[in-house]
């Protein structure tokens, strides 16, 4: 591993760190980490330029000539805009084609039309975790909300009953299950098999999105009692379109990429021979830019074209659907530069040095490391990215499925109460119309409930797999 504070110093340096090279690159940790932390809460700075210059203060404070600090983040940056760019940049497109279609509200009204009562807030779990399937959350969050205000306001629900089950499964989405920017980062720095992150991630995410779903709903409305905010419901997409796609259509394509990568991860444990024409066809077909951009091309005739989309506004879709991930896109590729000054300083190296006498199983360490991150910055994606980066050496000689495990464990640590920092926290406050003290009750809690079990389920995996 290359390190910059020790080796980019001297080429005679000694290879193992000392324990005075452990306190200097402690230090700058905590120094990088606080600046950009500083930069994002004190002083509002963008995600990107904050992770921009908490890299370069890293690798400062780790003794780096600044030009290989430099070398370091563009490196990382370019590597990480490199493995995932193109998939964020897919999943965005087929999001922006489901909402702008119609299809999601089609699943949401189909769904809404077979539940009613007890079973209304399960329902509501299913929309979200269907629809925030291919969406950032934020875009999940405004897509779903004249959903959950409806339902609540013409059922006569209280909100927290209707809206945590549904906030609970776009968070799990989120965290947990690929093709989302967060766990595609990570799987990306561990170097673990897709196929089966998103087999676990789904044994792990269906168990706690009910825990910290509808059965917390529960407990929440009891703490907040509000009814729906009386206000005008933001207009549906469909309101617009005189025709829209089938349920069956909007749904067979948007799990269409999922299905494709699982395909793949069950011809690699039944076939497992690189030579057979069968698994490198499915190794094809099943990668992640494959399966995504097969969504989107059949996502033209499934949902545009139902529609009524011409040429040119399916185009125009693409585009609008392309235009708000720069912001994105830029974080996730500052964080990878982040992940990589870290990893160029030694500080990965650092780390499983002094974890490696350590009784801690490595799963709960990124997890633990993810939740500190998480909390300082506010921010799920520069958590799962920057843990990522620190955790790497651990998973060099773990077997395919521990792997997989420590990306979810990273993953679960990344949603750990949110709270003031996180753009989030105030978009769920101000939709649903509650005080800062309501959210953290409802919003935060849930959070931090879902974090922590999912943490647990695989912790316990760990153990038994």
């Amino acid at each position: 591993m290359t390190r910059l504070s020790v080796e980019m110093l001297a080429a005679d340096a000694p290879s193992p760190i000392t324990s005075a090279g452990h306190a200097q690159l402690g230090i700058a940790v905590l120094a990088g980490i606080a600046v950009i932390v500083l930069l994002i809460t004190k002083f509002k700075l963008h995600a990107f330029l904050s992770l921009t210059i908490g890299s370069l203060v890293l690798g400062a404070v780790a003794g780096a000539p600044l030009d290989k600090a430099i070398t370091s983040f563009t490196t990382g940056l370019g590597s990480t805009v490199a493995g995932v760019g193109v998939l964020i940049a897919l999943g965005a497109v087929l999001g922006k084609l489901l909402a702008d279609s119609g299809g999601a509200d089609q699943v949401v009204d189909t769904i809404l039309a077979k539940a009613g009562g007890r079973a209304m807030p399960w329902a509501m779990v299913l929309i979200a975790s269907v629809i925030g399937l291919p969406l950032f959350f934020e875009v999940g969050i405004v897509l779903l909300i004249p959903v959950v205000l409806m339902v609540a306001r013409r059922g006569n629900y209280s909100l927290m009953r209707i809206g945590i089950p549904a906030l609970a499964g776009l968070s799990v989405m989120h965290g947990l299950i690929p093709p989302h920017p967060g766990p595609l980062v990570a799987i990306d720095a561990l170097k673990a098999n897709l196929g089966v992150t998103l087999a676990l991630g789904i044994v792990v995410a269906i168990p706690s999105v009910i825990i910290a779903g509808p059965l917390f709903s529960k407990v929440a409305a009891r703490w907040v009692d509000v009814p729906a905010p009386d206000r005008m419901l933001p207009q549906r997409a469909s309101e617009q379109l005189e025709r829209r796609p089938s349920f069956a259509a909007a749904l067979s394509t948007v799990l269409l990429p999922v299905v494709l990568m699982l395909a793949k991860a069950l011809v690699d444990i039944v076939v497992d021979d690189p030579a057979d024409t069968t698994q490198r066809v499915f190794d094809v077909i099943g990668s992640p830019l494959i399966a995504l951009l097969a969504a989107v091309i059949v996502g033209i005739f499934t949902l545009g074209r139902p529609a009524g989309f011409s040429k040119e506004r399916i185009n125009s879709t693409v585009e609008k659907g392309l235009m708000p991930i720069a912001g994105v896109m830029l974080i996730v590729g500052a964080g990878g530069g982040f992940k990589q000054t870290l990893i160029d300083c030694g500080v990965g190296q650092m780390i499983l040095d002094i974890s490696k006498d350590w009784s801690i199983p490595a799963v709960l360490l990124a997890w633990l490391i993810a939740v500190v991150i998480r909390l300082a910055t506010g921010s799920a994606t520069v958590a799962t990215v920057s843990a990522a980066g620190l955790i790497a050496p651990l998973a060099a000689d773990m077997s395919t499925t521990h792997t997989a495990l420590l990306v979810l464990a990273i993953g679960a640590g990344s949603l750990f109460f949110s709270h003031v920092n996180d753009a989030g926290f105030w978009l769920v406050k101000e939709y649903f119309g509650l005080d800062v003290g309501q959210t953290i009750k409802t919003w935060s809690f849930m959070e931090t409930i879902l974090s922590v079990v999912a943490g647990a389920l695989v912790l316990a995996l760990s153990l038994i797999l």
